[in-house]
């Protein structure tokens, strides 16, 4: 399985509530990419401090490199992905990506 993490500084006049319809957008791609398993999304809860700026983020659950992949590429992603990335400090900048195998 692929984890796929997403850290992201979003802009201050992004409310909580474009935030979630961001994560709704992206979790609903669950219904058109195959093997896309599951979605979780959140603010930063860490006492450490060490967030850098980072304080929410979402991971999402592939079966597989290959069901990754095919989201990476899917239209809807794309254009869920550019709401999200027009709603961060920076644009892409306010974005980091962390895949993992588990």
């Amino acid at each position: 399985m692929i984890r796929h993490c997403v850290l992201v500084r979003f802009r201050p006049e992004v409310t909580q509530q474009d935030r979630a319809a961001i994560y709704a957008e992206l979790e609903s791609l669950r219904e058109v990419v195959p093997g896309f398993l599951a979605m979780s999304a959140g603010p930063n809860v860490s006492p450490e401090g060490v967030h850098q700026g980072f304080v929410d983020g979402f991971t999402m659950d592939f079966t597989d490199e290959a069901a990754r992949d095919a989201y990476l590429i899917h239209p809807d992603h794309k254009a869920a992905g550019a709401k999200l990335v027009a709603a961060l400090e920076g644009g892409r900048d306010g974005l980091i990506v962390f895949d993992m195998v588990v």
